[in-house]
């Protein structure tokens, strides 16, 4: 596609407040479309193309571009000069190396959090997304797939939305183009929206309904345990005909946090608040005498297994703030 322009790209104010009149003079702005080993496809106004990844004169440590970002392009040489302020990022700690951590996407309006009416709807694991959504200040929607497999949807869905109140569900058929367009109110011209979820839970199938089209591979679902393997194996943004776009990712079912105190407070704010009533202040929430937790579970206004969920997850994104303070200091 080359007669599109920036705005339906989804460039904005936030981006162009952050060129300087002589970079409007030698560069020219592109968004990062798809992330491949050794290069990266990107789009601007009324061009499309491939640029390295790598920033010209980039320090050590210095971000590289991933994909939903926005590059400045030199107009001479057409190697990119620096990745633009974004608005989000999520991120991941890096499989390779658990000291690092690995950018993800950027730039995004709304993501859908996709899982399947199945054997593998895990609670567990939508809060963990939702804490990530939260932490990066991201628009979170709970899409439901494989409707059509379960006579009790609803069930699911009731499910989900308790996690936290007022939040976003959706129950679809990912086959079913009809069902699936519901799904176009936040994919409007210009706007981003996000894929996460675990593999074979049909994000896939979900992005050819979107789409209108079966460009995107899809595989079948284990029987045996509800779940399936990797269809996408590229970081890439998908347009959509009402204008807006896409961004399948690739399956992370082990998705481990970083940095995420905000985005727990937020998903868990009912333990959070209930911690601030506990007798002392370092309150373990086990046996210590006055703890509010404990007392609410006992009083069965909290359930143990939704504590036991935030204890671990908050176990973890505290492990991750110990190891980045020991980075930084070194």
């Amino acid at each position: 596609m080359t007669d599109q322009t920036l705005a339906d790209l989804g460039w904005t104010a936030h981006f162009a407040d952050q060129l300087s009149e002589d970079e409007l003079l030698y560069c020219h702005p592109v968004r990062v479309m798809a992330v491949h080993r050794g290069k990266i496809a990107v789009s601007g106004a009324e061009s499309q193309g491939f640029v390295s990844p790598y920033i010209a004169g980039a320090q050590p440590g210095d971000d590289h571009p991933t994909v939903g970002d926005w590059l400045l392009v030199d107009n001479r040489t057409q190697e990119a000069t620096r990745v633009l302020r974004r608005m989000n990022l999520f991120k991941r700690r890096s499989p390779a190396d658990p000291r690092k951590d690995q950018m993800i996407a950027a730039n995004v309006d709304t993501v859908f959090i996709v899982a399947s009416c199945n054997q593998d709807f895990s609670i567990a694991r939508l809060e963990r997304y939702l804490v990530l959504a939260r932490e990066v200040d991201v628009h979170p929607v709970i899409v439901l797939t494989k409707a059509d497999l379960t006579e009790t949807p609803e069930e699911f869905a009731a499910a989900a939305r308790a996690i936290e109140p007022g939040l976003l569900v959706e129950t679809v058929d990912g086959r079913d183009r009809t069902d699936v367009k519901r799904l176009a109110a936040w994919c409007g011209s210009g706007k981003t929206v996000a894929f996460l979820g675990s593999s074979g839970v049909g994000k896939s199938t979900l992005v050819n309904a979107l789409r209108g089209s079966d460009s995107i591979g899809t595989q079948a679902v284990r029987a045996k345990d509800g779940t399936g393997r990797h269809t996408t194996t590229v970081r890439e943004m998908h347009r959509l005909d009402d204008g807006g776009w896409l961004l399948d990712l690739p399956g992370m079912r082990e998705l481990q946090l970083s940095e995420a105190a905000t985005g727990l407070a937020e998903v868990f704010d009912d333990i959070t608040l209930l911690a601030q009533e506990c007798r002392f202040a370092d309150c373990s929430h086990g046996v210590e005498p006055g703890c509010a937790i404990q007392a609410a579970i006992a009083a069965g206004s909290l359930a143990p297994d939704r504590f036991d969920r935030w204890r671990k997850l908050n176990a973890e994104e505290n492990g991750a703030a110990s190891r980045l303070t020991k980075r930084r200091t070194r």
